[in-house]
């Protein structure tokens, strides 16, 4: 895959062009507290790794002690003793390589599955904000609606007051007035409840944004657009982006490591150690007079019999690589799924768009010739409704469609793994 088409998939959020909807996502990605937890997990794993290198080398300690004995009526005697230990077990067979990289490869799980945590982040944030968005515009048409049916009862109540129409006309009017209304409470509480989700998923205690996202404009802010560039005919390489894919990849890798380790249990372990020390019987004779005691000592572990317990180990560890193999498959047709799905979501949300706009066009030319024939006294009361009500329903599908089709769009830069950039801290095995 390209390098453009890899940064560009990493921060696809701009191509919205929404300041406030980047705005969002970069201060979701510092503060949210999935993401907090994620890079603790990220920085535990990696100390655990470094550990286990540690272990590769030898160890030296160093040590001090003194010591005073008396027995009987015999007069006491001091003792002092300083010098270093040290420790070497050469790693023959290559168990402890074997635990370091099942460690490394523990920690770029970890490092994926934080980016796996990026990428839900970023995608939940951009979906939340479009919902947001829709709800509003779907909020303003509501009440244009109710301005315009506002104005229609207030024509029907003169013609009833004029003899021209029947008290019904008005009673109708009414209640058409009235269920346009009860919409709005409904919308209300729906936006105040997706800013309170945003808030959260951005750090904040809800309610934080109501004062500024919360305000509806006139017009208000319309819902973000990506642009209809991007290449549905995307190479499978591009699902190695994924971080569950390479979850699973680095999982595989750590599980081989832990066969390898339990199988070189098996053989024969190695150790060689040594002492260097100084012993006197005062503290001021230990850096002149003192004598000089050392030790070496090697030693060979070989296990003889264990009952199977080291065979059965190395079973298990065989077990749980062919689950590891599985879950990869898994993994990678899940992918190819959600991407196959984000594709015919996008296909269907575009058409069903283009025919709700043509539909609201002749909806919208209809009402205004049901309202100029009816203030004329050509047509009943009822066509008037009618009319209404497909103009309502017409212009609150649209936006309905075009939140969905925008939501299609940051599902599939999801399902193509977008929204982070690898760390190069992490070492490769």
């Amino acid at each position: 895959m390209a390098a453009g088409s890899v940064v560009s998939l990493a921060q696809w959020w701009q191509r919205f062009d929404d300041p406030a909807l980047g705005a969002l996502v970069m201060q979701a990605l510092l503060a949210n507290t999935d993401v907090r937890t994620a890079q603790a997990a990220l920085q535990q794993s990696r100390a655990l790794r470094d550990g286990k290198r540690a272990n590769l080398g030898p160890t030296l300690k160093g040590a001090a002690s003194a010591q005073r004995n008396q027995t009987d009526s015999n007069d006491a005697t001091n003792s002092f003793q300083a010098g270093f230990d040290a420790s070497w077990e050469p790693d023959v067979f290559g168990g402890k390589r074997s635990i370091l990289d099942a460690a490394q490869a523990d920690a770029q799980a970890a490092e994926a599955s934080l980016a796996n945590v990026q990428v839900s982040l970023a995608a939940e944030v951009a979906v939340t904000y479009i919902e947001l968005r829709g709800l509003q515009s779907r909020l303003a048409i509501a009440r244009n609606s109710l301005a315009a049916q506002g104005e229609t009862l207030q024509i029907t109540r003169w013609r009833a007051q004029a003899g021209l129409v029947s008290s019904l006309d008005v009673e109708q009017a009414v209640a058409a007035s009235e269920q346009t209304s009860a919409q709005i409470p409904s919308l209300i509480t729906s936006v105040t409840q997706n800013l309170n989700s945003l808030a959260v998923l951005t750090g904040q205690a809800p309610g934080a944004l109501q004062g500024t996202l919360g305000v509806i404009t006139a017009p208000p802010a319309p819902v973000p657009q990506a642009p209809d560039d991007l290449v549905l005919a995307i190479p499978a390489q591009t699902l190695r982006q994924r971080p569950d894919v390479r979850v699973a990849e680095y999982r595989i890798s750590a599980a081989l490591s832990r066969v390898a380790q339990a199988d070189a249990a098996r053989y024969p372990g190695f150790q060689i150690s040594g002492s260097l020390g100084l012993r006197a019987l005062t503290l001021a004779t230990v850096s002149s007079g003192a004598s000089v005691v050392n030790a070496l000592l090697a030693s060979v572990s070989v296990p003889l019999l264990d009952g199977g317990a080291a065979r059965a180990q190395v079973r298990a560890q065989e077990a749980a690589l062919e689950q590891a193999r599985v879950g990869y498959q898994a993994t990678v047709l899940a992918a190819l799924k959600d991407v196959e799905d984000a594709l015919i979501a996008l296909q269907g949300d575009r058409e069903r768009l283009a025919r709700l706009q043509s539909a609201t066009v002749a909806a919208a030319n209809a009402d205004l010739l049901a309202r100029q024939r009816y203030s004329s006294g050509l047509i009943d009361f009822r066509a008037v409704l009618d009319t209404q009500r497909t103009l309502l329903s017409a212009q609150d599908s649209v936006e309905t469609t075009r939140a969905s089709l925008s939501a299609d769009h940051v599902r599939l830069y999801k399902a193509l793994g977008g929204g982070w950039i690898a760390d190069t801290q992490t070492t490769a095995p």
